[in-house]
């Protein structure tokens, strides 16, 4: 067969990424792989119902398949307008009516990577501690036990240093759910987002009681460390102060 003929039989059958790559090899390719029968053909497998019009939205098919086929960078972030300087954290734990754990804690107290866990936590809550995720994490000095059979709830406010408002991140959550293999005791609220972003919703903060092993006693957790994360929503330094600066400031 001719060359020409068995690149138009080899054509239809690429992906779009290595039809692409055909065009740069020489003249002879690059006039062939202009074909819009071929883009069509890419097309009609990704939007089969756009190919049952005449003619393509666009001038060709060619520019609609690289228009919106194309790998999606992603942006990078502006510098956040806050800093965790410009912050304080208002962290209340109560088990049961009483109190517990009350602590002011300045912002740059929570930065990632600080804090070096202490020896004996098991290999689970190693392996989380020391992934690669952005991990808020206050260690607790000295260590507090809790009963496993009381309800425990926790409240954590933050404050602008530069503004003097308040924003509201965990509002009396209960810690319901506890991971013994992880030696977590888990809670969450729902942030409050400020009515400027109303596309912005559904975000989740959640805090850690992070507790070793008690030995004889597993009635009792001892709890050596919490942790303030945003799961997916927030996983540097950066989208976290972006994070926090959309909140519902008072």
């Amino acid at each position: 067969m001719p060359c020409d003929e068995i690149l138009k039989a080899v054509f239809p059958l690429l992906e779009g990424a290595d039809l692409a790559k055909c065009m740069v090899v020489n003249k002879q390719w690059r006039e062939i792989a202009q074909d819009d029968y071929f883009w069509k053909c890419l097309c009609a497998k990704r939007w089969p119902s756009i190919c049952k019009r005449p003619q393509p939205p666009t001038v060709t098919y060619h520019k609609l398949f690289k228009t919106f086929y194309k790998r999606q960078h992603r942006r990078a972030l502006l510098p956040p307008r806050l800093s965790l300087n410009d912050l304080e954290f208002y962290v209340d734990i109560w088990t049961e009516d009483r109190l517990i754990f009350s602590e002011v804690v300045p912002g740059p107290t929570l930065q990632n990577g600080i804090w070096i866990p202490p020896p004996g936590i098991c290999d689970v809550l190693k392996y989380h501690l020391e992934g690669s995720g952005y991990k808020m994490i206050l260690p607790v000095e000295p260590r507090f036990t809790i009963p496993l059979s009381h309800s425990v709830s926790v409240s954590v406010l933050v404050v602008r240093k530069d503004s003097n408002k308040v924003a509201c991140i965990i509002d009396k959550s209960v810690f319901d759910y506890i991971d013994r293999t992880a030696y977590r005791a888990l809670a969450f609220d729902y942030l409050d987002i400020s009515p400027s972003n109303p596309f912005v919703s559904e975000i989740r903060a959640w805090i850690s009681l992070l507790f070793l092993d008690n030995g004889n006693n597993e009635g009792i957790i001892d709890v050596f460390g919490i942790e303030l994360d945003f799961c997916d929503a927030a996983n540097s330094e950066e989208e976290v102060l972006w994070l926090l600066d959309i909140l519902d400031w008072k």
